[in-house]
């Protein structure tokens, strides 16, 4: 037996940096922004993982990706055997690393962020997973159960979709998924900007699927091209994953107004449309010369980077409370800063005006300060009376979150819905109300985050699975 090799340790206490494109010449372009690790970088970044016996990283990750494994061989310039240790269990790899929020899952619970930086799991994910696309293998699993013969309906192609899909068509059901749009990928493909995911990247991981059966169905809006009884009698079960596509407003004086614009639409028309690049692409915004975005989450933030690349004279970002609530991630903010965004903190618009042809003209802002917490843990903001003015825009792009599309659900009264519209499960195994009928992502949770919604879809695909193979519903220890 050969010996096993010695593990290599790199003492350092921060993590290896990333090299990126410098904010001046990103903000001409919509090319990524990070440029990843060389094999160099890589390989001292995976040696400072102390290898734990008690692996608290893989708590942090709702797919269990195992971590350590993944990093020793990384350490080791295994890329291969580093490579298909992660797709074990993640579908989307290259994905996860751009997008996911490490900080708070995976690196919040490594070990050396105790005294230092944690190992940087998020960027040597998305190292293996562009080694294996810049190495051109062509993986196509082999791994897949014999046909069990039953047929599957996924609703919705966003990552818990096709998470599912991935994992119920490798234990050998046909897999069939129905997307309401023109290209599949869900929030994946309409809401990240191109500088935060390569479109490349999801087409390969999509393809990937098509490769090993999965059906896609584009263009088809389960609720009106079909109703989900309809499709019941086609399919022996069901996954809804059609994510939270129903864009809250903030409820002022002139929303209604020309150039105002929810940031779904805002970024899909931009995303999936190609309308930074008319007319090329015949899908135009008019964004203006100065642009306000409305919020201070993770869509808040492409919304107004992607903005900063339509060449205005300035974009400003309006939050009503401060920097330490803002809750998208940290190298957005970061990123959003370097690249010229305006913040207005502690501001909240009370009306947004314009001109006797209806166009925007100017938002209305009122000052605020910090309260007591409210029920989210955050101090809650309060009006400083006396405090309004009008800051002059041509365009508001409001980022405040969504709600579930009620679509497909209001007519479908044996789903049982919450107050807010969302899908009720339960929690272990995905199941709803309609037995064979299993749900998950932000159509269950709200608005949450890729990883999570890719864990949920990976749940209900056992659930599903189990289901199909025996006529009951699964208990709750599936």
């Amino acid at each position: 037996m050969a010996e096993k090799k010695k593990r290599v340790f790199n003492r350092q206490k921060t993590k290896t940096a990333m090299p990126e494109q410098k904010p001046e010449d990103r903000i001409r372009n919509f090319l990524e922004v990070p440029l990843g690790y060389t094999d160099e970088m890589a390989i001292s970044e995976a040696q400072r993982c102390l290898g734990c016996k008690t692996r608290p990283c893989v708590t942090g990750c709702p797919v269990d990706v195992k971590i350590p494994e993944m990093l020793e061989l990384i350490a080791d310039g295994d890329l291969p055997g580093a490579y298909s240790k992660v797709k074990e269990t993640n579908f989307l790899p290259a994905i996860c690393g751009r997008v996911c929020p490490q900080e708070d899952q995976c690196e919040k619970h490594c070990i050396l962020g105790k005294k230092g930086e944690s190992v940087g799991i998020g960027r040597l994910e998305r190292y293996i997973a562009d080694w294996d696309l810049n190495a051109a293998t062509e993986e196509v699993s082999s791994t897949s159960a014999p046909s069990t013969g039953k047929k599957v309906a996924i609703v919705g192609s966003g990552p818990a979709g096709l998470t599912a899909a991935s994992d119920l068509v490798q234990m050998g059901h046909e897999v069939h998924v129905f997307e309401a749009l023109h290209k599949p990928g869900g929030v994946l493909f309409y809401g990240i900007p191109e500088f935060r995911l390569p479109k490349k990247i999801l087409v390969r991981e999509i393809e990937g699927l098509a490769k090993v059966g999965v059906k896609f169905h584009m263009n088809y809006v389960v609720g009106a091209t079909e109703t989900l009884t309809e499709l019941r009698d086609r399919f022996d079960s069901i996954f809804i994953g059609v994510g939270a596509g129903l864009p809250w407003f903030l409820g002022i004086p002139g929303e209604n107004l020309n150039g105002v614009y929810s940031s779904n639409e805002y970024l899909t028309r931009l995303n999936l449309m190609g309308a930074f690049n008319f007319p090329e692409y015949d899908t135009p915004v008019k964004p203006g010369q100065r642009i306000v975005v409305v919020g201070a989450g993770n869509t808040a933030m492409d919304s107004a980077r992607i903005s900063q690349r339509l060449n205005p004279e300035q974009v400003t970002l309006v939050y009503r409370r401060s920097r330490a609530e803002m809750p998208a991630r940290v190298e957005e903010i970061h990123h959003a800063e370097e690249e010229g965004i305006q913040f207005k903190l502690l501001h909240t618009p009370i009306e947004i005006v314009g001109n006797d042809k209806g166009n925007v003209t100017g938002v209305v802002l009122q000052k605020m300060e910090l309260g007591e917490p409210d029920a989210s843990g955050r101090r809650r903001p309060l009006p400083v009376e006396g405090s309004e003015f009008t800051l002059e825009c041509d365009s508001v792009v409001v980022a405040l979150g969504c709600s579930p599309n009620p679509l497909m659900t209001k007519v479908e009264p044996d789903l049982e819905v919450s107050r807010r519209e969302t899908i009720v499960v339960n929690e272990v195994t995905m199941e709803t109300s309609i037995p064979g009928v299993f749900a998950g992502g932000d159509i269950v949770t709200g608005g949450a985050t890729v990883i999570l919604a890719m864990g949920a879809g990976r749940l209900a695909a056992k659930g599903m699975h189990h289901f199909m193979m025996t006529g009951s519903s699964p208990e709750a220890e599936v």
